[in-house]
């Protein structure tokens, strides 16, 4: 037999092992014939899971890591994406105080795949509603959400970060391949568990609330025939106390005229003349009450009619069920001749620390939000092995996967909104120079809940569904030195998304009727003292809360009539109604060639993916007749009944090579080479046909610009080069050190670009003849104009038989200003000009290089059950957003870049098993041009520690503990300067206890 046959057939031995490893395997030792019959010694456990992980990272080509479940029915992490943040070059984002998407060097979770037993997985996410308001989501997504599946009922995850011809693309920064059992492979056994989880953050939810799992397989006597169920069932409260900012405004001082401030304002720390300064629009307070239920079930079937052919069924489900009551306290700023005292800091965009107001009966706003939705995963698959002889085998594989994420509130509500207010608020005093703002105020006669009246309504809709329809046909020839890999695939991905909201103006902004709230809709409430974790002393302590759907049913019956239509329900007029269809074939060729160089053993794969995609993309867009002013910096867009469709189409094809080459220097030390062109499609959201967005802040009289968002059917997918190094030494059986170097040049990055254009010949209110007249009559009245004289002057000038004596009418009295903003809308006219919107349009025209570093150790400490893991993994990129950069301007800039660590104590011994684990993210940059100043979004560091404890009490039944963010870290979001804060979350711990029993 040729020798180099030979080794090749030991490395697919060894591959097979890892790879029934990864799936469930325990591999046993070979007794040579005629010695002793050795000891069969299985590691299991947290050591048997990480020396299987290391196997596969060994024998696998190119750059691939691996997560292996400890036991059957037993994963490292409650969590899929928490396993994963423990790899090098994998972090994650977390919502509701778990992992959610995850990032592959620097790439987030819409530019990498996910599959599902090499089945790209639909991903669909839009809770909320997509208000807008924090928190939710409006649909369009690529990124997996992985809170929706159980690790229980998962095998093994691997994380290939290099391209190779053989795997689907959409990965730029890494595929994920979700593994689960098949029955031939296991035998009978079987396993069931059960928690009981406790979430520190719960306000009024159940202290203790239950999940259950239980996976079983089972095969006849001649192994012919399997079936394996897993199923689980999760329910979850929590809660969480935040802060927010709507926006804010950055200007240059001493040009750009941000404050209105009282004729005696104190200004301290002023900024330089010509520096970039910010004003917020508000500050908001919010605490939130959030159930889940969580069920997952995935049926399996096997058939082996002969020894060479093997057919699979599969069959997966998953719900994810959540609502969210979520009350906010805000306190906007009037900014109108109100600002009496302002203290800037010292950074280099200088940012209020202190902001003081005297206001005359200003609203303070406390909007109730409930939110209900439905995440739904199908997939139905078949999947036939036939091995034809001992050279040629085919893989044929199908599936058809749908994933929905639907509103589920009442009337098909995904958000319902009521916000109220009490307006007689007439101070209020932030103190931002803290992570936490604080804000103090003051009210004519006390704060009291029968000052409360209504201001509007909304109901919000947002629906996406995925469908992905899969069909691959694999090939192997294997020769003498190698392996020839060749095959086609085609994909059909269909994405729906749907939007809409129902606006019902209730007592509107001005608060018309206040103390007209039932007794009993509201109930006292502290916003400020749900933080735990921060001191709130001297805040404003008071406040209200209410159960929104009850509000919204009152509003209603109160406000609603037969010509408004007014309800409890969705819109069925969709503002976005948007279908994309991607028909993507491929085909594809790969060689192995096993060798040798200088005596070492090598591994050479290379082939080619080739790749042709069309695109459809079909928008149903309602058509805007008007933008609507209701107030000085309020405006509503008003719709026809008339619905357009518009198609684009648009293709492009791809040739995307690939390289790995390994070369064993010693037994133990092994070095890599890989090169590969990968691509990422452009998001769905960008790839619509629509129009939408539209936004005011304010009069283009005086100098606002309105606001709108396109879209882009043509967008190219992303491209990258990549290039990898590394070098990993395995020193013994559970231990080795790695170290990597990896380059990503990427072209066709998606920019934006400010295209002032007009849509639906839409026409500017805030400036034509009208305003001219009123801003006139303001000057010759030695009134300032602003937003809010020029909004009232209009409008008396506007309605004569209500103001006969026109601009002798006007008042510049506060209370005057609130009751024409109630009484009187300004509805454009032919007069006036076509409104020019700054439209945000998605465009490819940027390039990037990606580069970085990842360094791993695992070690265990002989037989003594100790070990330790670590890594860190540093990313760096080429083009950063400029804090000081021009506010009028869209930046470019690479998101999700930032170095990660992980430190992981592990013990294992005598029926114990304990694991700590430290994970530690660097701040990175989540989101460019944010509001209207095209603000960044920084994430703050963050680190987190878990610790898992079990113990064996027999061979069978283990009891085990769970901690997760132990120190209760908290999240937090800031702009330009650390005290331009978007967003606070005061996160606790989350404790499970429980039992598993395995047969």
């Amino acid at each position: 037999m040729n020798p180099n046959r030979k080794s090749f057939q030991k490395r697919l031995i060894a591959s097979v092992v890892a790879s029934s490893a990864l799936a469930g395997f325990s591999g046993g030792a070979f007794a040579q014939q005629g010695e002793p019959m050795l000891e069969e010694v299985v590691v299991t456990g947290i050591r048997g899971s990480l020396q299987q992980a290391m196997d596969i990272k060994r024998d696998a080509t190119g750059v691939v890591d691996a997560i292996s479940a400890e036991d059957i029915g037993k994963f490292p992490d409650t969590n899929l994406a928490e396993s994963l943040q423990r790899i090098t070059g994998v972090s994650i984002d977390r919502r509701n105080g778990e992992g959610s998407s995850v990032t592959i060097r620097g790439f987030g979770g819409d530019n990498n795949m996910v599959t599902l037993n090499g089945r790209q997985l639909p991903a669909a996410s839009t809770f909320g509603g997509g208000s807008g308001a924090s928190g939710t989501r409006g649909g369009g997504t690529r990124a997996f959400d992985f809170a929706n599946l159980a690790s229980e009922s998962v095998s093994g995850l691997e994380v290939y970060k290099t391209g190779r011809a053989s795997i689907a693309t959409g990965g730029i920064g890494g595929t994920i391949n979700i593994k689960t059992a098949r029955p031939l492979d296991r035998g009978t056994e079987g396993s069931v568990g059960f928690k009981a989880v406790h979430d520190t953050t719960t306000l009024t939810g159940d202290d203790l609330t239950p999940e259950l799992s239980g996976i079983f397989s089972w095969t006849d006597d001649s192994d012919t025939f399997g079936v394996s169920l897993a199923a689980s069932f999760q329910e979850r409260d929590s809660g969480a106390a935040g802060a927010t900012s709507n926006d804010w405004n950055i200007g240059r001082w001493g040009e750009d005229e941000l404050y209105s401030f009282t004729d005696d304002a104190v200004i301290e720390n002023a900024p330089e003349d010509g520096q970039l300064y910010g004003r917020p629009n508000d500050v908001r307070y919010s605490v939130s009450d959030r159930h889940r239920e969580r069920t997952n079930a995935m049926l399996t079937l096997q058939f082996q009619p002969q020894d060479n052919l093997t057919l699979t069924g599969d069959l997966v489900y998953a719900e994810n069920y959540l609502t969210e009551h979520r009350g906010e306290q805000t306190f906007w700023y009037a900014n109108g001749n109100t600002v009496d005292r302002l203290v800037f800091d010292d950074s280099a965009v200088a940012t209020p620390a202190l902001y003081s107001e005297t206001l005359a009966n200003k609203d303070n706003g406390y909007e109730q939000q409930w939110r209900e939705q439905r995440d739904e995963l199908t997939s139905i698959g078949f999947n036939a092995e036939w091995q034809v002889n001992d050279r040629l085998s085919f893989n044929f594989d199908v599936h058809d996967s749908t994933m929905e994420s639907l509103p589920d509130g009442p009337g098909n509500a995904g958000s319902i909104d009521v916000s109220v207010a009490n307006p007689t608020q007439t101070s209020q005093v932030t103190d931002w120079d803290r992570d936490l703002p604080l804000t103090q105020a003051t009210f004519e006669d006390g704060f009291s809940l029968n000052d409360f009246g209504s201001q509007v309504a909304r109901i919000w809709y947002a629906g996406q569904t995925t469908d992905v329809t899969q069909v691959q046909l694999n090939g192997a020839f294997e020769f003498d030195d190698g392996r020839f890999d060749f095959g086609v695939e085609s994909r059909t991905v269909e994405m729906e998304q749907q939007n809409s909201d129902r606006y019902m103006a209730l007592g509107d902004w001005g608060v018309a009727n206040p103390g007209e709230i039932p007794d009993g809709l509201l109930q006292e409430f502290s916003l400020l003292g749900q933080f735990d974790d921060y001191p709130t002393g001297g805040g404003f302590q008071n406040g209200a809360r209410g159960n929104p759907v009850a509000l919204a049913e009152w509003a209603v019956s109160e406000y609603g009539t037969a010509d408004n239509g007014y309800a409890v329900a969705y819109n069925p007029d969709f503002s976005n109604n948007n279908l994309i269809e991607e028909d993507i074939n491929a085909l594809f060729a790969q060689v192995t060639i096993q060798g040798e160089l200088g005596g070492m053993e090598t591994n050479l794969v290379t082939g080619f993916r080739y790749e042709t995609t069309d695109v459809t993309s079909t928008s149903f867009t309602l058509i805007p007749d008007a933008r609507v002013w209701q107030d000085n910096n309020d405006f509503q867009t008003v719709f026809s009944e008339n619905t357009e469709a518009f198609t684009v189409k648009s293709d492009y094809d791809n040739l995307l090579p690939s390289l790995d080459f390994d070369i064993a220097l010693t037994d133990d030390v092994k070095a890599r080479f890989s090169y590969s062109k990968t691509i990422a499609r452009a998001g769905y959201g960008q790839l619509a046909a629509s129009v939408g967005g539209f936004g005011n802040v304010g009069s283009t009289y005086l100098g606002s610009t309105p606001t709108a968002n396109a879209t882009n059917p043509s967008l190219k997918p992303l491209e990258s080069d990549n290039l990898d190094l590394s070098v990993e030494w395995y020193y013994d059986e559970s231990s080795y050190v790695s170290a990597g170097f990896f380059e990503k040049r990427v072209s066709n990055f998606i920019g934006t670009e400010q295209i002032p254009e007009s849509h639906f010949g839409l026409r500017d209110v805030t400036n034509g003849p009208r305003v001219e007249e009123a801003a006139q009559a303001l000057s010759d009245g030695g009134y300032d104009i602003n937003d809010t004289s020029l909004f009232v002057m209009t409008a008396v000038l506007d309605n004569p038989d209500a103001f006969p004596n026109g601009a002798a009418d006007y008042s510049d009295d506060a209370d005057f200003a609130v009751d024409v903003a109630t009484d009187y809308d300004l509805t454009p006219n032919a007069e006036d000009p076509l409104m020019v919107f700054n439209t945000a349009t998605p465009v490819n025209n940027r390039e990037a290089k990606l580069y970085g570093s990842e360094l791993a150790a695992q070690h265990f400490f002989g037989d003594t059950g100790f070990g330790v893991q670590a890594n860190y993994t540093i990313v760096r990129g080429d083009v950063a957003f400029n804090d000081l950069g021009d506010p009028s301007e869209s930046q470019f800039a690479l998101l999700g870049l930032s170095d990660t660590a992980n430190l992981v104590g592990i013990y294992e011994n005598y029926g114990f098993t304990v694991r700590l684990a430290y994970n530690w993210r660097d701040k990175f940059l989540n989101e460019t041009n944010r509001g209207n100043s095209r603000n960044p979004v920084y994430v703050e560091e963050y680190s987190q520690l878990d610790l898992n404890v079990a113990y064996d009490v027999t061979d069978d039944l283990t009891v085990f503990f769970e901690g997760i963010n132990l120190t209760e870290e908290n999240l937090r979001q800031h702009g330009r300067s650390v005290n331009q804060l978007w967003d606070l979350q005061d996160q606790g711990a989350r404790y499970q206890i429980g039992a598993r029993y395995a047969f």
